[in-house]
């Protein structure tokens, strides 16, 4: 015989208790909502500002490759971890354009540009400006992420037509030296700083698996939520382990923690968009559904993300079809195309 059902209410939802700010124990809170409350109040959210179905395709190019001084522990291009990523010199600009023209081709509307530097100096510097001017002509959205920016840096990417600057948190302050020693957190805090004062949007995220516990996933996001203001763009990256770098054999994160995180990413920076970034390929599709569901509306777009692997741009195609999602248009075709 069917047992009767007993519906129970949706918690209420959660909003901070201290004005604009998000104490990390009520990210916490959102952290430990039942799944399916935390999945509703997320599309809540989500609706109340884009259209669901509404997806951002960015691309990601690293225009100067491995060498880097840094001792970020996830990173294969850290020139002291063995790691197989052979330095390279920066890119050529019309290499880089080329890049930038297929992308747009294949439907990208942004187009970021990463070096493995701990900070740009003036001769890179100069060739970025040139590259930013020539990505932007094509009609593309532009963002680049060259390490640390030292004072008047972010205003002359600012006057060469830069749109977005990317500069991840990371992880909590708390979790950070776990993971790096060769830059403060504060160091990351000075540059964020200096990209909203040029005027540059914030790209800005973190990456989650790296062994941190939930609390310390709920700082991460409490960090970002409570930078005033928030980022208009949230890459929240999933590790990749890569032979070689001191997090490879890190105990692999549920999958359902890593939905919640977009969930509450979407909750407490309701206007930013929230970014599926590295990691997309070990997913699958059906935790990036979820994910889409969560309130991520981003993707990074591309067969390669820097130096690790993304799902092939047909296979991403294929699944946005499966659900029904819509690309974000770009600017109209000016005469770029593929060059292959």
């Amino acid at each position: 015989m069917l047992q009767p059902v007993t519906f129970h209410p949706v918690a209420p939802a959660i909003t901070p208790s201290h004005g604009a700010a998000w104490p990390v124990d009520e990210v916490l809170a959102l952290f430990e909502m039942r799944f399916n409350d935390l999945m509703y109040q997320a599309q809540q959210v989500h609706r109340a500002n884009f259209d669901s179905g509404d997806v951002e395709l960015a691309t990601l190019l690293s225009i100067k490759t491995g060498g880097c001084e840094e001792d970020c522990g996830y990173c294969p291009q850290a020139a002291r971890f063995d790691t197989g990523v052979v330095a390279k010199k920066i890119m050529p600009l019309e290499e880089v354009l080329a890049a930038a023209c297929e992308a747009k081709a294949n439907g990208a509307t942004r187009f970021c540009m990463g070096a493995a530097w701990r900070s740009p100096k003036e001769r890179d510097m100069k060739k970025v400006e040139e590259m930013v001017r020539g990505v932007k002509a094509l009609g593309l959205e532009t963002c680049a992420t060259l390490g640390m920016l030292e004072e008047g840096q972010a205003d002359r990417l600012k006057q060469a037509g830069l749109d977005y600057y990317n500069h991840n948190l990371d992880t909590a302050p708390e979790f950070y030296n776990n993971v790096i020693s060769t830059r403060e957190y504060q160091d990351r805090l000075d540059t964020l700083g200096r990209v909203r004062h040029a005027g540059l949007k914030v790209c800005c995220g973190g990456i989650v698996g790296m062994g941190e516990s939930r609390r310390q996933r709920a700082g991460l996001i409490a960090q970002l939520a409570n930078l005033n203001p928030y980022p208009e763009s949230v890459p929240v990256n999933h590790l990749v382990q890569v032979e070689g770098t001191p997090l490879h054999g890190t105990e692999a994160l549920d999958p359902f923690e890593f939905v919640r995180t977009i969930a509450v990413a979407r909750i407490t920076m309701p206007k930013a968009r929230v970014r599926l970034s590295a990691g997309r390929r070990q997913m699958g599709e059906a935790v990036q559904a979820l994910c889409f569901l969560a309130g991520a509306n981003s993707i990074f777009y591309g067969d390669k993300l820097l130096t690790t692997g993304n799902p092939e741009t047909d296979d991403d195609r294929a699944l946005l079809a499966k659900l029904g999602l819509r690309t974000r248009v770009g600017a109209a075709d000016d005469g770029c195309k593929p060059t292959s």
